[in-house]
């Protein structure tokens, strides 16, 4: 394997970013410093803690224009909305930093005389944090900010798509006064990756990318009895029933089905849509999906950028034209949208699918949706569980009652009601089936990145 890595920026192909990749030894002294640090981080007191990081977090946001320019030539993400990630990346830094008191206090079991018994919360010690590219701020702050006010220290490997995102974060503890060994970086391989998960230096793993990728961190860390957490991505389903705002409804749905190109964990990729409102629907649906424009994302006209690379481009090609062989009619030419080619892909809203077809089953991550009808509550819940995964799921109706009732039986981890692709940080982030396992934000998240220690103390001592 070459010793070096280059980022290939899906706006012009040109080659954006240049790293070489970790040696053994540097790994070996990342490792050997996160554990030095440890002990000593996990005996400041909370506050200090909070304080620290909340500079961090102050870092990060001072070179907030700098880190979206990035962002453009990274990912692709246009101009216009490039900035909106670290806005969320503050909202849940500051929200977790506000949880971490209340999440972290000693829990209290009830009054017993003579004795005096709680229950404490402690670090694991190093939290490995594996961060993908199509969110690489918010992505990696849902682990490593938590991780590091429980007491933890961090090892953050972020994608190669995304070095530069790793760097700034970097850069960001230093200039708060982290001290050394608490929150280091490594540009390192998968097979290196694969290494320090077997080390026993850590403690902890939190990734956040494929299925695929989930079972090879799974096998990685077989035999060991450390956490893991996995965050796998979905195949997000809507359920638009006949008593909803058709209007928010459309224009909800479009941008949870194409923002970022389609790129985010939580997007909607497959809309069911009650029979009586279906093509009324259907026709807002593509008419809004229409007034996208495909370009360059330096420049602010352009609402839709390219895929992060040609390859994920030619492989969401080949479903939907699977789709369409198979019977799908798609009611977006992508003639209409004249950038489109390589890694720039036209939306695409295809019908007449069903659940024989990969395209409704197997994750797209691109700017393409299936849309199918429904006679009713129960086909939507059973069409909605029909999947292997299990991370959102949104209903679009005005019946609160009714959208409750049919939260209990869908198998997600979060349930929306008119409103979709948006994760709120007091909320507890998590999937069902191949979406992953384990918690993220909320108070409850704290849970995952710490143990509980029982104190077990008599008082008085029988005469």
């Amino acid at each position: 394997m070459s010793e070096r890595f280059q980022t290939t920026s899906p706006v012009d192909g040109s080659v954006y970013v240049d790293r070489p990749w970790a040696t053994h030894a540097e790994i070996e002294a990342t490792l050997a410093r996160a554990d030095a640090a440890a002990a000593a981080w996990r005996g400041r007191p909370l506050a200090e803690r909070v304080a620290l990081l909340a500079a961090m977090t102050d870092a990060v946001m001072a070179e907030a224009e700098g880190a979206a320019e990035e962002l453009i030539w990274q990912i692709g993400r246009p101009s216009r909305y490039a900035a909106i990630e670290l806005r969320g990346f503050e909202e849940r830094a500051r929200y977790m930093l506000g949880a971490a008191p209340e999440a972290l206090a000693d829990v209290g079991v009830g009054d017993k005389a003579g004795f005096d018994r709680f229950i404490r919360r402690e670090p694991l010690g190093c939290v490995l944090v594996l961060a993908p590219w199509n969110y690489p701020y918010l992505t990696a702050v849902n682990a490593f900010l938590p991780a590091l006010v429980a007491g933890n220290v961090v090892v953050l490997k972020h994608s190669d798509q995304t070095p530069l995102a790793a760097e700034r974060l970097a850069a960001a503890a230093r200039s708060a006064g982290l001290p050394e060994g608490v929150f280091q970086i490594l540009h390192a391989t998968h097979d290196d990756v694969a290494r320090m998960i077997a080390d026993d230096r850590v403690d902890f793993v939190a990734f956040t990318g494929s299925v695929e990728g989930g079972r090879a961190i799974q096998a990685a860390a077989a035999g060991r009895f450390i956490g893991v957490g996995l965050e796998l991505g979905g195949k997000d389903p809507g359920y638009v029933r006949p008593d909803a705002d058709l209007g928010f409804a459309v224009e909800s749905l479009v941008d949870g089905a194409f923002f970022n190109s389609g790129q985010s964990c939580c997007g909607v990729e497959r809309v069911y849509v009650h029979a009586d409102v279906y093509d009324r629907f259907v026709d807002g649906f593509v008419g809004l999906t229409r007034e996208y424009v495909l370009g360059n994302p330096t420049e602010q006209a352009t609402t839709l950028g390219p895929v992060v690379r040609a390859a994920n481009a030619a492989r969401i090609r080949a479903q939907i034209d699977d789709a369409l062989r198979a019977g799908a009619r798609s009611l977006v030419d992508p003639a209409g949208f004249p950038a489109a080619g390589g890694a720039y892909m036209a939306p695409r809203v295809l019908v007449d699918v069903d659940h024989t077809m990969a395209f409704m089953r197997d994750e797209t991550f691109g700017p393409a949706v299936g849309i199918m009808k429904v006679s009713g509550d129960d086909e939507a819940i059973a069409l909605m569980n029909d999947s292997d995964f299990g991370l959102t799921a949104s209903l679009w109706t005005a019946d609160v009652d009714a959208a409750t009732a049919l939260g209990d039986r869908l198998e997600t981890g979060t349930v929306f009601l008119n409103r979709c692709d948006y994760l709120d940080p007091a909320l507890a982030w998590v999937g069902v089936k191949c979406s992953g396992r384990g918690c993220t934000l909320s108070s409850l998240g704290y849970a995952y990145l710490t143990r509980p220690k029982s104190f077990h103390f008599r008082t008085i001592i029988p005469s």
